[in-house]
């Protein structure tokens, strides 16, 4: 996950936010407590309005903290959103790890692109203001994306995935479908005529898509 987009908030002109030690009262907080807040208050956020239209003010609101708590956690909007990047990357290694098969990585994919602090919304705002320019969080997630092609060219290897196809192909379209329910809610509602994010719509598809792209791989 990479911030695209002109870092702005509803500062004035001119004007740069400053770090502020917590007050008294704050530092009783447990500060781990509090940045968790922050953090689940910006996931929130960030995938309701993207990285551009989020504001730190409402953030804040959302955690129940001070504004300028924020700034000094954080540093600003910026390291937040970045911070919620490198706890991705984390989950995502631990969620699927290298040796899960390729139908239940699928599955993970799935289940984990509607979860609303880590899935498909945030990926979706993400790529719809990509410039092009990489910075270095997003050189992280390019060395994340080639070790997975990597570990398929490796299943390929072994006869697992038909080696016909290109492994950087597949994974993107696996991903994609991955994230249909989060990024296309409505197409979703339309043709199961359910919630897109209940429990048992997202396991069904899950099981759908692996079932597909399983026999995609394998060539049958």
């Amino acid at each position: 996950m990479t911030r695209r987009g002109r870092a702005e908030d509803e500062e004035p002109q001119g004007r740069r936010s400053t770090r502020r030690a917590p007050g008294p009262n704050e530092r009783q907080r447990d500060p781990e407590r509090t940045k968790a807040r922050i953090l689940e208050a910006a996931a929130q956020e960030f995938s309701a309005k993207g990285f551009a239209g989020a504001r730190v003010s409402e953030i804040a609101a959302r955690a129940g903290v001070n504004q300028q708590l924020i700034a000094y956690y954080f540093d600003g909007k910026e390291g937040l959103y970045r911070e919620m990047g490198r706890r991705w990357r984390a989950y995502e290694a631990q969620a699927i790890p290298d040796e899960t098969d390729f139908p239940e990585m699928i599955k993970r994919y799935v289940r984990l692109s509607v979860e609303p602090q880590l899935g498909g919304r945030l990926l979706a705002w993400e790529g719809l203001a990509d410039t092009g320019e990489d910075d270095e969080e997003a050189r992280e997630r390019n060395s994340r994306l080639q070790h997975e092609v990597e570990q398929l060219r490796e299943r390929q290897r072994a006869g697992e995935i038909d080696d016909r196809f290109d492994p950087a192909a597949l994974l993107l379209v696996a991903m994609s479908a991955a994230n249909a329910l989060a990024v296309y809610p409505q197409l979703a509602r339309g043709l199961f005529e359910s919630d897109p994010s209940s429990p048992e719509l997202v396991e069904h598809y899950a099981d759908q898509l692996a079932e597909l792209i399983s026999r995609l791989a394998a060539g049958t």
